[in-house]
């Protein structure tokens, strides 16, 4: 009777032990969405920025745009969960964006924020819930955001005259004198973004008429050196006395600055030859970037060729120097209007 007994007590054991193997395991993909749903949305913000910048190769500068436009949505709308976030919360702050003041401009009456700006705020939102259902996390679908429409970028250019001036102002035989004609040289030679010239070291190759850059989203493209240009980064390097990396530094630094320029001071460069080249508009590194593009365009280089040596991911972004080049209109309107 007890050998019945204790055979049937293992025959239960084996059975349970049998049935605990075959029965799967708890999947951790079936709690996992619904544990992130309530995800705390400060962490949950600190993993995406973390996300674009270091899988996504965005710079430290768009990161902490990225940031500062999902803080704003966030506190501003109470938002403590990703669950939080939904279509009538993200209208509401599109409401409030629109209100806000703008930019004051002196003269001027107020204004409210350029739609561009408020574009800022939504494209960073947009990012973030493609990446949280990219994770696989509930949220908001990142399709229900739509960009509001703005109108065509104006372009802040310069003529062939004052891009002279503007260089002819930064002559002269000191340290400081040479080094910003080589920076004004270099801009208008390669189309260079402000980061990009800044993030320059002094090993550059002047034997050769071009050089590697690598500029937004980490992206290498070739840019091409003038004459001109290298002539004058020669005529830098070689007043130098420092052994500095940088290729632009700064030309009366203590020992306890940084040698490098950074692109405030390069900023302010540019803005100061202009004033004394007495030129009445804002002139800025990108203003002479446009200059690059525009000078190509109206000397008949094609668009795509343009777009490659500007760096830009999206021809679209190109097409906006188009109606300020374009010979061919200029050339049919001269011979076919007024002829009455």
């Amino acid at each position: 009777m007890i050998v019945c007994f204790f055979l049937l007590v293992n025959i239960i054991l084996i059975l349970i032990q049998i049935r605990i193997k075959s029965k799967p395991p708890p999947s951790r993909n079936i709690l996992r969405p619904y544990i992130l749903k309530a995800m705390n949305i400060a962490d949950a913000k600190l993993q995406f920025i973390e996300y674009i910048e270091i899988e996504k190769g965005r710079s430290q500068l768009t990161s902490r745009n990225y940031s500062h436009y999902l803080e704003t949505f966030f506190r501003q709308m109470g938002i403590g969960a990703v669950s939080d976030i939904s279509e009538s919360k993200v209208r509401e702050f599109r409401l409030k964006l629109n209100r806000m003041p703008g930019v004051k401009v002196k003269g001027q009456a107020g204004t409210t924020m350029k739609k561009a700006t408020q574009n800022y705020y939504m494209i960073a939102l947009r990012s973030f819930l493609k990446y949280l259902r990219k994770r696989s996390i509930p949220a908001l679908s990142p399709d229900t955001i739509e960009l509001a429409k703005v109108g065509a970028r104006d372009l802040d250019l310069i003529s062939i005259d004052e891009l002279q001036r503007l260089l002819k102002a930064a002559e002269g035989t000191e340290l400081k004198s040479l080094r910003d004609r080589a920076i004004l040289e270099l801009f208008f030679s390669t189309g260079l973004r402000l980061s990009e010239l800044c993030s320059l070291n002094r090993d550059l190759d002047l034997s050769r008429d071009e050089f590697s850059i690598r500029g937004k989203g980490d992206k290498v493209r070739v840019v091409f050196l003038s004459e001109d240009a290298k002539a004058h980064i020669k005529k830098y390097l070689a007043a130098r006395k420092d052994m500095d990396e940088p290729l632009f530094v700064n030309a009366a630094k203590s020992s306890k600055e940084k040698s490098r320029l950074t692109p405030r001071s390069i900023e302010r460069i540019v803005r100061h030859y202009a004033t004394k080249a007495g030129i009445s508009k804002k002139v800025t590194p990108h203003v002479l970037r446009h200059s690059f593009a525009t000078d190509l365009l109206s000397n008949g280089a094609d668009i795509r060729s343009v777009q490659m040596m500007l760096g830009h991911a999206n021809i679209a972004t190109t097409q906006v120097y188009t109606h300020v080049t374009d010979k061919q209109l200029r050339e049919v309107h001269k011979k076919f209007h007024s002829k009455r």
